[in-house]
């Protein structure tokens, strides 16, 4: 029994370091797509688009490992519970990887003149925002913080807030100036990844509380 328990607190150990490794290099995505899109760097914003691959490759590891730990170790209730919420965290990172490749490769179609665009101000700091939200969820998965939990998921306001600002700014400025729609178009859609990012990282934080309490997102008081 003793070999059992040992051999399952080490494919819970590895689970979680799977998921760490996933977050990490999701979190790095973030940041560097907007990086590549303020400084129209096209070779920043293709390592991105490569380095999704290695996101894709954890994930898989993820589902192996959380499958074999269900069939060979038979968890029950607390350590059910972690399994589950730990494969749709990673479904769920794997989505945030994707996102930050959108943002890179719509970086590589917006022109020369991307400085005139108001919003390129306003971007930066929406990133910085969800590359918190990423960051402070995984610290709360590692930690098993209810509370930390709460605090990403009440953030994901300024997120929306964030992309309701950008979305009026570029309408209005593609109303204004019929020419710029295209650039203008492919800022909207970072700052809708974005948005989706903050989703995701919310997501993911009602995962953790629930795997920490048994308390579902709807039920928690903000």
């Amino acid at each position: 029994m003793q070999h059992t328990v040992k051999a399952f607190d080490e494919d819970i150990t590895r689970l979680r370091g799977l998921i760490a490794e996933m977050g990490g290099l999701a979190e790095v995505a973030v940041q560097d797509a907007i990086e590549a899109l303020v400084r129209g760097d096209d070779e920043l914003a293709m390592r991105v688009v490569k380095g999704d691959r290695k996101i894709d490759e954890l994930e898989s590891e993820v589902d192996k490992l959380a499958v074999r730990i269900i069939a060979l170790r038979a968890p029950m209730a607390d350590d059910l519970r972690e399994v589950i919420a730990a494969l749709k965290i990673a479904g769920v990172i794997e989505r945030i990887g994707d996102y930050s490749k959108n943002i890179a490769k719509a970086s590589r179609e917006i022109g020369p003149d991307r400085k005139k665009y108001e919003p390129l101000t306003l971007l930066p700091a929406m990133a910085e925002l969800t590359s918190e939200m990423v960051h402070d969820v995984l610290t709360a998965y590692a930690a098993r913080d209810p509370e930390l939990a709460k605090e990403v998921i009440a953030a994901d306001d300024k997120v929306d807030a964030f992309y309701n600002s950008i979305f009026r700014n570029l309408v209005s400025h593609m109303v204004e100036n019929p020419s710029s729609i295209s650039s203008a178009a492919q800022l909207l859609f970072v700052a809708r990844n974005l948005e989706r990012i903050g989703d995701h990282a919310t997501n993911v934080a009602e995962m953790v509380h629930y795997a920490a309490t048994g308390v579902y997102a709807p039920d928690i008081d903000i």
